[in-house]
């Protein structure tokens, strides 16, 4: 079936494409369109199934209406959510979302950088990648709105939501701690990006305040060998002579592999060695397990990153925002 345009409406009704024209981007007013022919020519519309022509809109106004996600791990349930509340929002202030995935590749994200640029997004919300900050002062240069979500980097002007992830790293542990563990282990991502930085250090002065800490406990995994990396760390601690009676996971992937790897290896969780993690995850109730999460805001942080980048769109020299929302911990 081909598409209705304006001027199909307008030879419908007998009146000028121009009449059309006004009606239906507003502006019967300035046009000097009665109500009665502006209600007949929507109504006609409507009954025509007509839909604006997109591009052609983006043409006359200079914006495409569109803003330009880009998600570090799709498949990390957290930023699904995000992703969600996102488009939640940008629908809410008449813009539609682009999503991208750049899978903790900063080749991707660069990649997929040039590819939303070609859609001719009016702006971008970013989760960046480690190594990533040349391709975001690239955009900045380019006078693109951005606003950084959930990561950003600490030497870079550049608006950003995040939450105080030293706190809620420091609160974790302190939860730990108060259950009368005494030798907690770290499992951390081993990259540059801040937001890990934080979560270290937020675990490290916990420990260091109790006199409990040991570097030997911080165990690093990489993104690309997560689950073998993981595999590895707690058959070591459940095998080996090192005594560990509390892992605290900067995130709930991690988290999610270390009880497969426990189950596997017939250790009783939850009596042997307490967890807490970064967000919950549906697996942690399929496990029968009750595990102390830090609560992320996702909601506000999706709201508040897109109400920061309409801003930057609206107002091109407006000064930039850096907001921190603090996580709760929930057991």
């Amino acid at each position: 079936m081909a598409r209705v345009s304006i001027k199909d409406v307008a030879n419908k009704l007998g009146v000028s494409v121009s009449t059309v024209s006004l009606v239906l981007n507003g502006k019967s007013k300035e046009g000097r369109v009665s109500d009665v022919m502006a209600e007949k020519i929507q109504n006609e519309a409507k009954a025509m199934n007509y839909k604006p022509n997109a591009f052609a809109k983006a043409l006359r106004n200079g914006r495409s209406e569109t803003i330009g996600l880009i998600i570090s791990d799709i498949s990390n349930p957290f930023f699904g959510n995000l992703a969600l509340h996102v488009q939640e929002n940008a629908e809410k202030h008449g813009y539609s979302v682009i999503f991208a995935n750049t899978n903790e590749s900063s080749e991707k994200m660069e990649k997929m950088v040039s590819i939303l640029k070609s859609r001719n997004v009016d702006g971008f919300i970013i989760v960046p990648t480690e190594n990533s900050k040349k391709t975001i002062e690239q955009l900045l240069r380019e006078k693109y709105p951005v606003v950084l979500l959930d990561r950003y980097f600490k030497d870079l002007d550049i608006s950003h939501v995040v939450i105080n992830n030293y706190r809620a790293s420091m609160e974790a542990t302190n939860l730990l701690l108060n259950l009368k563990c005494k030798r907690i282990a770290l499992v951390v991502f081993r990259d540059t990006l801040q937001l890990m930085q934080e979560r270290k250090k937020g675990y490290i002065d916990a420990m260091t305040h109790k006199g409990l800490y040991d570097p030997m406990l911080v165990k690093e995994v990489n993104f690309n060998t997560m689950v073998d990396d993981i595999q590895k760390i707690m058959t070591e601690l459940v095998s080996s002579g090192e005594i560990v009676d509390g892992i605290f996971f900067t995130n709930n992937t991690s988290c999610i592999c270390a009880l497969k790897t426990l189950t596997s290896l017939k250790t009783d969780i939850l009596k042997d060695i307490k967890m807490a993690c970064f967000d919950n995850s549906d697996f942690f109730q399929l496990m029968n397990v009750s595990i102390p999460y830090v609560k992320q805001p996702i909601p506000e942080m999706g709201k508040r990153a897109v109400e920061l980048l309409i801003s930057h769109i609206n107002q091109k020299d407006i000064p930039n925002v850096y907001e921190e929302l603090q996580a709760n911990l929930e057991w």
